[in-house]
């Protein structure tokens, strides 16, 4: 414990020596802590507080807005092991590049050390995790999306070694220097490696970028440490789904960000008797226990969902979460309070935008940025579920994969084993969305929805996958899910939002062997789903329940061309193989 203890102050003194801060305040996690934090950030002119009880409202700099993965890179030893998915640098070059970055970084500025928990306080598949700092924004923030402070110097205490990250907004106050709202560095760097178990973050205050215990940890370096210690660290809501007899099932679903995982997670039923319930909207964390079932936990304490598009007719339980002790960046003020598009149909007049400019109503240019934020404690949610706490996590009976697809995928889809379950992570596509850089609309391949956040060669992450299935393991089933189908018109034909749960009940009672399936060579289709009081005419619903076959044939070969010409003879054969026997 002393040699630890040791260690970790030679660490933070060694990055105090590096970006020199005026101070260092080692971070307890309290609520005081928070509560000074934000009359800080207040007075400062940061933050401004709004009408809801508890909530203050923040604007990022225009260009830093989301994710840069273009400047994000895993830092493995060797260029293979990062795989041709991710930005890859040798580490010693890497370092060399940081350490020039890093150097007086944090000059006139306060250095924030952070100790923090991923996952419930009692649960051995916890990880800690120490985050060091200058922007008070990361403070609050990680205040509410980790168990910060005690909780993770109690384990560090007892021996456990933390994953340490660096970040730094990249904006020294230098003698004659003004400080700004929202400071950043035009140059971005996001470098993890997965060997030592570090990350180093600097230029940008926004996000996943800043909030290492997010992407970074949890996914990244996350993914990495359940290759080797054999569980799945995935990008993954985690739902209950109990049905009017009691009977309650887990699911864990992934979809790529900005795609419908929060709503799904905060989905309010519509349908007599059945209720689901959310453990965790956007990351899972998944181990086989010694009863050969598979167990997860969020490692997450809150939510930082996608705002412009919720609302209480699409997601009134997020609604519900942020009405009071939420932080929001980006949205529109209106007056003293938030507002984005599609929290209203009629835009408000005198709205202020998120660029802090008067906004046009007639104009198309959007108030709120496509992904402005909101940030709240899971506990505020009207359907968390009651074992989010659980040490042993909860049981996973289903996994779902879904994207957003105007065409071919049907609404619900069962695969008939866990390899070709595998093979619908590994083959999930789906259009871009704001969440990430690039241009909204454009499809890409995106599999099991973590391209942006595998810390390692994605083909060796599909046979970790595989390698899932051992004897005695009650393997969950797999579905493939898509809410996105449209017409000739171009409308979406399933109403999807609180009408998911018609297939959240289909899948339950699938797995109870309770439905009549369509058997195809791609997978199972329901031969019905309840429709009772939709409004959806049989052609449509027809439409979306169905599959083109010789469509699926031509994409079974363009996913074997995808993936020789992605990852060449380093894909499992399993793979190939189960797709050429469909194509």
């Amino acid at each position: 414990m002393k040699e630890l203890e040791v260690s970790l102050s030679k660490k933070i003194d060694e990055f105090k020596q590096l970006c020199k801060p005026e101070s260092v305040v080692i971070c307890d996690g309290s609520k005081g802590e928070y509560d000074g934090f934000i009359r800080e950030l207040v007075g400062n002119g940061i933050a401004k507080p709004l009408k809801r009880k508890g909530c203050y409202y923040f604007r990022s700099d225009p260009k830093d807005v989301a994710r840069v993965e273009s400047c994000t890179f895993i830092c493995s030893k060797k260029e293979e092991d990062a795989g041709p998915t991710n930005n890859w640098s040798e580490p010693m070059a890497m370092k060399t590049r940081l350490m020039a970055l890093f150097e007086g970084c944090m000059k006139g500025r306060t250095m924030y050390v952070i100790p923090y928990l991923m996952g419930p306080e009692s649960s051995p598949m916890s990880k800690v995790g120490i985050e060091i700092t200058d922007s008070l924004y990361v403070c609050v923030n990680m205040y509410i999306m980790t168990r910060m402070g005690k909780a993770a110097m109690d384990r560090i205490d007892r021996g456990e070694k933390p994953v340490i990250g660096l970040h730094s907004v990249g904006m020294p106050l230098s003698e004659g220097i003004k400080d700004v709202a929202w400071p950043c560095n035009d140059e971005k760097v996001i470098a993890h490696f997965p060997e030592t178990r570090e990350i180093f973050s600097f230029g940008s205050g926004y996000g996943g970028n800043a909030l290492l215990g997010k992407k970074c940890f949890a996914l990244r370096i996350a993914s990495s440490m359940a290759k080797d210690e054999g569980w799945l660290a995935e990008h993954m809501l985690i739902i209950g789904v109990t049905n009017p007899e009691g009977k309650k099932k887990y699911f864990a679903a992934a979809f790529p960000s900005a795609c419908g995982k929060t709503n799904l997670a905060l989905l309010k039923s519509q349908m007599p008797g059945w209720k689901v319930e959310c453990v965790g909207d956007d990351i899972a964390w998944m181990k086989f226990g010694d009863d050969g079932r598979l167990y997860a936990i969020n490692p997450e304490n809150g939510f930082f969902g996608v705002a412009p598009g919720t609302s209480y007719d699409t997601n009134p339980y997020a609604m519900e979460t942020i009405k009071e002790d939420a932080l929001f960046t980006n949205v529109a003020l209106n007056g003293d309070d938030v507002w984005w598009e599609g929290m209203s149909k009629d835009v408000p007049d005198n709205l202020i935008n998120w660029k802090g400019e008067r906004h046009d109503k007639f104009s198309k240019e959007k108030a709120s940025h496509p992904n402005a934020r909101f940030t709240a404690k899971a506990s505020n949610c009207p359907n968390i579920d009651p074992n989010m706490e659980a040490a042993e996590g909860v049981p996973i009976e289903g996994i779902i994969f879904g994207g957003r697809r105007a065409s071919l995928a049907p609404l619900v889809m069962e695969a008939k084993d866990w390899t070709m379950g595998t093979i619908y992570g590994a083959s999930l596509c789906s259009e871009k969305t704001a969440a990430a850089e690039g241009k909204a609309g454009e499809m890409r391949q995106d599999p099991f929805a973590m391209i942006p956040f595998c810390g390692y060669n994605m083909a060796d992450y599909v046979a970790h996958w595989l390698s899932m299935e051992k004897t005695g393991r009650k393997m969950p089933k797999v579905f493939t899910v898509n809410w996105f189908r449209k017409n000739k018109a171009d409308e979406f034909i399933w109403p999807g939002f609180s009408e998911n749960m018609r297939v959240l009940s289909w899948m339950f009672d699938s797995i109870d062997g309770k439905v009549e399936k369509l058997e195809t060579p791609f997978g199972s289709l329901p031969v019905a789903i309840n429709t009772k009081g939709l409004n959806i005419d049989e052609k449509s619903l027809k439409e979306v329940l169905t599959i083109d076959q010789k469509d699926y044939k031509s994409e079974s070969k363009r996913l074997i061309d995808y993936f020789t010409m992605t990852y060449g003879d380093s894909l499992p054969d399993e793979v190939l193989t189960r797709l050429s026997k469909n194509n």
